[in-house]
């Protein structure tokens, strides 16, 4: 039975999953890379970036689980682009290049669709007004019997954690105090006994906090 799940989702330590003052040249504002650090020098990092080498370790072993068993994608806007209200560039296609690491039907949350794109390597953006039980329906049909992922940002996360749609998530909390931005669990107070929680740190500092429902 298809699940819905959010991966590797990485928060700071004051619970912010993006820094304040998001643009083109800096997806996650001021918090810029360091959100994830945790994730560049390890071996599927580096590979997803076009490049060779990196460590094998319990992040990496984490992180590679990155695409097993995910049939579609859903995410906001905000995480497809910097854009906000009307497009005034359809041209714009993503920060991932030509051939996205989603590899799968991708549904972007938007109050402005606009005709779906396309991409090498299987990726299709679709761009669907939706509320969180509407687009779950759409992926989830999508998705072939394989598994939803919300892949952020904390606001789209945040949404369907309210509305009591996801089964798993994989939480990523670095070692980092970001002061400001959006955070995760606000208005999500009690969450945490839906779940029954592990977790695990590892050497990069980084704790992943694995929620299944219970």
């Amino acid at each position: 039975m298809s699940q819905t799940r959010v991966q590797h989702f990485t928060v700071s330590l004051d619970g912010f999953g993006t820094g304040e003052g998001q643009s083109l040249d800096r997806p996650f504002g001021h918090a810029d890379g360091r959100l994830m650090d945790w994730l560049s020098e390890t071996t599927f990092g580096k590979r997803i970036h076009g490049e060779v080498g990196g460590t094998s370790g319990a992040d990496d072993t984490f992180l590679a689980t990155f695409p097993i068993g995910i049939g579609a994608e859903i995410m906001g806007r905000n995480k497809f682009g910097p854009q906000r209200g009307p497009w005034t560039d359809e041209e714009w296609k993503g920060w991932w290049g030509d051939d996205p690491v989603f590899h799968t039907p991708v549904f972007v949350l938007t109050h402005h669709p606009r005709p779906t794109l396309e991409m090498d390597g299987g990726t299709t953006f679709h761009f669907i007004d939706a509320t969180p039980e509407e687009a779950l329906q759409q992926a989830t049909d999508a998705a072939g019997g394989l598994d939803v992922r919300i892949g952020g940002g904390p606001s789209t996360v945040r949404d369907f954690l309210a509305a009591d749609l996801v089964d798993r998530m994989h939480l990523v909390v670095v070692p980092i105090i970001l002061g400001r931005g959006v955070r995760l669990w606000d208005g999500l107070e009690g969450i945490e006994t839906r779940f029954d929680i592990e977790s695990v740190t590892t050497s990069s500092g980084a704790t992943h906090m694995f929620f299944s429902r219970r």
